[in-house]
């Protein structure tokens, strides 16, 4: 049992992998490696997989970590124990989320949702519209008039909490009650919230919440995704991905699908054993820290980071808003040319990275990322941008990820 929580966040930098001549400011996108994952994954490897075999199922645990792994999450944001999964991709969970709340509401045929939303959580609700093919709209909104387009028409309102290209945070308890009185669903995305900032699922009233565990909560490339159900909604969701590990006896082999008790409805494949192990020495580290204390540093590390960028770069336009409380853990500045002026940073040692049109978005954990690191990354960026180093071939030369 944790009897006390890590604030001094000099002690949990030491905990990560990085190169020595990096400042590392994308967190938001992958989280960097914990030196402990090497080691968990390699037991996972050669001791669970290499001398269990198929037992590791029953004897190493396997089977039952998305949920109990998933509750470690559930305390980042505010989810009633036993309410959280893992599993899957955030896509997929974006999908089962939607169909669930759809189900909730079956005589309205309105979801609506804002132009700063992720677009994969789009694209899910279109393809899911296309399927069902039962005159349900989507509407999107300027994030700003959201809570103007919530009203008795509206099914579900599907948000993600921070914009993941400016950082605007949305009012989850405000908007959640307003949909609430107009007898809407929601569902939250947490990608850019879960271990940046403390979130309330349970006291904002959420009804679905989903999101990913590559980003901030540092658990690697194709790392799992989780997804929250309250506790009002869970025994009457119909799954409309009805895996065989959502099943309410899978290792029965019925002929029929049965959905599983409580949340284990909402498994779908095989668990991401070798991922899970990786996330689980994370956690090991989220395990010790309170998110008030991650905010606070959080906002100390942004609001250093604009105003030293603002001083040093006039050419670059802030994008995120200024006022910290509308603002989740990354800042974002515009600039005509930001693809090739965010190359000669990482060329430089500084890692942020760009979202079209024009966007160069930097991130800010304070688990690995100081007041130290953040003047050395200004005084970089301010030199790429003054003295134009970005003006080469080769950094307007885009690669597949950017």
């Amino acid at each position: 049992m944790i009897t006390s929580f890590i604030r001094d966040f000099s002690q949990t930098k030491a905990l990560f992998q990085m190169p020595a001549d990096m400042i590392y400011l994308d967190g938001n996108s992958l989280g960097p490696l914990p030196r402990a994952a090497a080691a968990r994954i390699n037991d996972c490897v050669t001791r669970e997989w290499g001398e269990m075999v198929i037992t590791g199922w029953n004897r190493a645990g396997w089977m039952a970590q998305p949920t109990t792994y998933a509750d470690r999450i559930g305390r980042l944001i505010g989810a009633e124990t036993g309410h959280c999964v893992l599993g899957d991709t955030l896509s997929v969970k974006v999908y089962q989320a939607l169909a669930a709340a759809l189900d909730l509401v079956p005589d309205r045929r309105v979801i609506l949702t804002d132009s700063g939303n992720f677009p994969s959580d789009i694209y899910m609700a279109e393809g899911l519209i296309k399927s069902l093919d039962r005159g349900y709209e989507l509407r999107v909104v300027a994030p700003q008039d959201v809570a103007d387009h919530i009203d008795s028409d509206l099914a579900v309102l599907m948000l993600t909490q921070v914009d993941y290209r400016t950082g605007r945070m949305h009012d989850m308890a405000a908007l959640t009650q307003k949909a609430h009185d107009a007898g809407a669903i929601t569902i939250w995305d947490l990608a850019h919230s879960a271990g940046a900032l403390p979130v309330d699922v349970a006291g904002c009233g959420a009804d679905f919440a989903v999101g990913c565990t590559y980003k901030y909560l540092n658990g690697g490339p194709g790392a799992p995704a989780f997804i929250y159900v309250a506790p009002r909604h869970i025994d009457r969701c119909e799954p409309a991905l009805s895996g065989w590990l959502g099943h309410a006896a899978p290792f029965a082999f019925e002929a029929g699908y049965r959905p599983g008790t409580g949340i284990e409805r909402m498994r779908v494949g095989t668990p991401p054993v070798l991922q899970l192990a990786a996330l689980d020495a994370s956690l090991d580290i989220w395990d010790r820290v309170d998110l008030h204390d991650i905010r606070k540093a959080s906002i100390a590390l942004t609001d250093q980071f604009i105003a030293g960028i603002e001083a040093a770069c006039p050419m670059l336009t802030l994008a995120s808003p200024r006022d910290p409380a509308q603002r989740g853990s990354q800042v974002s500045f515009r600039f005509a040319d930001g693809y090739a002026a965010m190359q000669a940073c990482i060329a430089h040692g500084v890692v942020g990275d760009f979202r079209a049109p024009d966007i160069m978005r930097f991130g800010f954990t304070p688990l690995f990322i100081d007041a130290g690191d953040v003047a050395r990354a200004v005084e970089i960026i301010a030199k790429v941008m003054t003295d134009k180093l970005w003006d080469r071939a080769e950094f307007r030369q885009k690669a597949a990820v950017t």
